[in-house]
């Protein structure tokens, strides 16, 4: 069963997930998102120690943050489409899946630190 998350963004102030998962294991990882048809405001899905996604088996876009051992923002990419590979980005240990225009509305940007509850 995945445990429960909450990501703060301290550097703009923002909450980017009140009410997400997390996915800590290779059929979590594996599985994410796919299938799903729609992502509810707040939701987010860490994948953890994971460097590097796809989204094959996608029927939505997607926002995307990299981050690093801290939680540093290290890459952001905005509504990723259904069908792609994302990018190696190097010092990744955590990616961060959000509803579409998630990035957009707390201003999220490449170097912000962000808070991960998990539990």
């Amino acid at each position: 069963m995945p445990k429960p998350l909450r990501v703060t963004n301290i550097s703009q102030n923002t909450i980017l997930v009140s009410s997400g998962l997390v996915a800590d294991t290779y059929w979590t990882r594996f599985k994410g998102l796919m299938g799903k048809r729609t992502l509810p405001d707040g939701f987010g899905l860490l994948l953890e120690n994971e460097s590097a996604i796809h989204t094959f088996g996608m029927r939505i876009p997607i926002d995307v943050v990299y981050l690093d051992a801290r939680g540093r923002v290290l890459r952001l990419t905005h509504a990723m489409p259904p069908a792609r590979l994302g990018p190696l980005v190097r010092g990744v240990r955590n990616v961060l899946e959000l509803p579409i225009g998630t990035l957009a509305k707390t201003q999220t940007q490449t170097g912000d630190i962000l808070v991960l509850e998990i539990g």
